[in-house]
């Protein structure tokens, strides 16, 4: 693993829970005008935008130092200025200042984190994970095809049950920041079986 020492230019999408990783994909829905702003100037430049998550519920919170830049795929826009979009994860980055700038959108400088593509576990990290991701989803009440599951390779496998579990923010961003697809995977079964329970509020799973 290795990163990209040039720094690039960066708008950003903090949103609360919404992880994205690389190669995979999240839908969004925006609607909010300085985000719609946002989407218009990515379109007319390089499709580019990064996802991060914020480290508090107000605006102009400051922001985790590890996000994933997206580029935008599939593209609707509405009547109303509102945009459905498919975003393709690209690369992690590593935040390294918020700049001054005059969009109603946030920008920062980041540079770009080369994942290895092609990293695997190993045969026992591999069945420790399935095996404790079958008790988890049966716990939670989740209904998996197993067998889809199975034919998933490591990368996709991992990023995307880490993308789209139910933890809460703290426990995802711990995730996006792992250094390894095995310390990601570790992780994740940590997760699974310390916090593996359903919240009695919202079905949440929570490090609190």
């Amino acid at each position: 693993m290795g990163q990209d020492s040039r720094p690039v230019r960066l708008s950003i999408f903090p949103l609360t829970g919404a992880l994205l990783f690389p190669g995979l994909q999240l839908p969004l829905h925006i609607f909010e005008p300085r985000y719609r702003a946002m989407i218009s100037d990515s379109l007319v430049r390089d499709r580019r935008i990064a996802m991060i998550q914020p480290q508090g519920q107000y605006d102009g919170a400051p922001l985790f130092h590890i996000g994933c830049v997206g580029k935008i795929g599939e593209v609707e826009a509405m009547e109303d200025g509102r945009y459905n979009v498919i975003l393709q994860g690209i690369a992690r980055f590593r935040l390294l200042r918020e700049l001054d700038v005059t969009t109603p959108f946030r920008q920062v400088e980041g540079e770009l984190i080369e994942d290895d593509a092609g990293a695997s576990l190993s045969a026992v990290e591999r069945a420790s994970f399935e095996r404790e991701a079958r008790r988890f989803a049966e716990a939670q009440g989740y209904s998996v095809d197993w067998e889809s599951v199975g034919r998933l390779d490591d990368v996709s496998l991992i990023n995307g049950v880490s993308q789209i579990a139910p933890f809460d923010a703290a426990a995802k961003q711990a995730l996006l920041e792992a250094d390894s697809l095995a310390a990601r995977c570790e992780l994740l079964v940590q997760l699974m079986q310390f916090f593996g329970r359903r919240d009695s509020d919202d079905g949440r799973v929570t490090l609190q």
